[in-house]
């Protein structure tokens, strides 16, 4: 079977990329925001093109993301922190608000989010998981930047073999 593939890359290079990190369970928020930012400068994104936005929680990412979204400067966002669950159902309403919050900010703006809000049940999944996490969604906004600009770059041959026909 033949098809077509698109796929982004992992090249950083000319990439301006903004990152909303919270705040809560700071050790491994800041952990995890490590990871992030040297996977960035890692896969070539230069430091001067990094730009790290600091929140008090998880609710106020999707709010810190959409601003500098807007902004027009920038490429690709990622979001970094850490719920940890407690004794309440308060760990729900956080997890699945800023996770939708998250993904409703990508949409409304076109652009690449990453998610790298951390859901665990304890401290010592944190610990675990956080450097992964992070790096990970340099990784993916990486990527998805640069398919982005892929198929926008598809979209232009398709336009300009439009234009032959009038």
């Amino acid at each position: 079977m033949s098809f077509d593939k698109i796929q982004g890359s992992l090249d950083g290079h000319g990439l301006r990329i903004g990152v909303v990190y919270s705040r809560f369970n700071e050790e491994f928020s800041l952990e995890s925001l490590n990871a992030c930012v040297a996977k960035l400068y890692e896969l070539g994104v230069a430091e001067s093109d990094v730009l790290v936005v600091s929140v008090p929680g998880a609710l106020e990412v999707p709010l810190g993301l959409l601003n500098l979204g807007n902004s027009d400067e920038f490429d690709a966002l990622i979001a970094v922190g850490t719920i940890i669950k407690g004794e309440t159902y308060h760990f729900e309403v956080v997890c699945n608000e800023s996770a939708a919050g998250v993904s409703r900010i990508a949409l409304e703006l076109g652009m690449p989010v990453a998610n790298a809000i951390l859901t665990t049940y304890n401290e010592e999944q944190a610990r675990q998981r956080s450097a992964q996490k992070g790096a990970e969604a340099a990784e993916v906004a990486v990527e998805m930047a640069r398919l982005g600009y892929a198929l926008e770059s598809l979209a232009d041959v398709d336009d300009d073999e439009g234009d032959d026909e009038e």
